[in-house]
């Protein structure tokens, strides 16, 4: 079960700054309308990440006031404050009306997530899984209020925008997936890792370094070849704008690989500091007659 085709999604996580507390967030945050399901599978892959590979504990919060069903263990819902569906029924608004609602319903309410988060321990790991709306993304207030809540509570928040390796297959396609990442750059400004996502149903072969470095000229140069040359200056003008800001780069997730999933996992603690103030598990006292044969002169220097 992977990712919808065309499927574009933002992930924030976030580390506690307060006297040196350490309690990270991860807030999925999808635009281009994905299915629930595919949404709910990439916080599952984390989840069993820090689990199975790191013995950590991942809570997954349930931003999507629309979602159906989950593949992770749901720590929170947000439909037990507001539905869709609801919202739907009781005002006569159709499915995007009644999801823009329904977060706005979340912005002002906000504390019913703060209520949620209120029992976080120290180096907890959270991942919110919010809707799949650009305009919650690209103009509206709604998520970035949500990230200011985090930060209030001093958290450390960084943004993961998650692009579908189904967008390289046309320049144009990534061309917009790019544009649509440095808006949510732009706006939410947090720090932010791209991730190009369902990569085990990529070829053997397959061209995708110059996705992965953002290389704007390549890129522009498909778009010449394959578009009408009337659109010529509208695509230059674009990726001008990506190679002035310099900022989107992509790194390559595979579910099917545990180092691709470390990988970006890596990437995304890296910038809220996850980790460097847990304590190493494990065992690490020398046996009895182990310690014995240790000679602490030998090493004085």
């Amino acid at each position: 079960m992977g990712l919808e085709k065309d499927e574009v999604c933002t992930v924030c996580h976030g580390t506690r700054r307060l006297r040196q507390e350490t309690q990270h967030m991860s807030l999925l945050m999808s635009a281009r309308k994905p299915v629930p399901a595919s949404r709910s599978t990439y916080c599952a892959i984390i989840q069993e990440h820090f689990k199975v590979a790191m013995r950590r504990t991942c809570r997954v919060v349930n931003l999507d006031p629309a979602a159906e069903n989950f593949a992770y263990d749901c720590y929170a819902d947000v439909r037990e404050l507001i539905s869709v569906d609801d919202v739907m029924e009781e005002l006569d608004y159709g499915p995007n009306g009644g999801l823009v609602y329904a977060m706005e319903y979340l912005s002002e309410n906000m504390s019913w997530l703060e209520e949620q988060i209120s029992d976080a321990l120290d180096d907890d790991y959270y991942i919110f899984d919010c809707p799949g709306q650009i305009e919650l993304y690209s103009h509206l207030p709604v998520m970035r209020e949500i990230v200011d809540m985090l930060q209030n509570e001093d958290f450390r928040v960084a943004g993961v925008y998650c692009i579908d390796v189904n967008f390289i297959e046309d320049a144009s396609k990534f061309l917009s997936g790019a544009l649509s990442a440095l808006t949510a750059m732009v706006n939410l400004e947090l720090p932010h890792i791209n991730v190009l996502t369902k990569c085990d149903l990529l070829p053997p072969k397959a061209d995708v370094e110059r996705y992965v470095d953002g290389d704007t000229e390549a890129i522009l140069a498909d778009l010449r070849a394959s578009t009408h040359p009337r659109f010529r200056m509208l695509n230059e003008a674009l990726g001008q704008m990506l190679e002035d800001y310099s900022l989107v780069s992509f790194v390559m997730l595979n579910r099917d690989d545990e180092d691709s999933i470390e990988l970006c996992v890596s990437h995304v603690n890296h910038c809220i500091q996850y980790g460097e103030n847990l304590e190493p598990e494990g065992n690490f006292d020398l046996p009895e007659n182990d310690a014995d044969l240790v000679d602490f002169d030998a090493q004085d220097v």
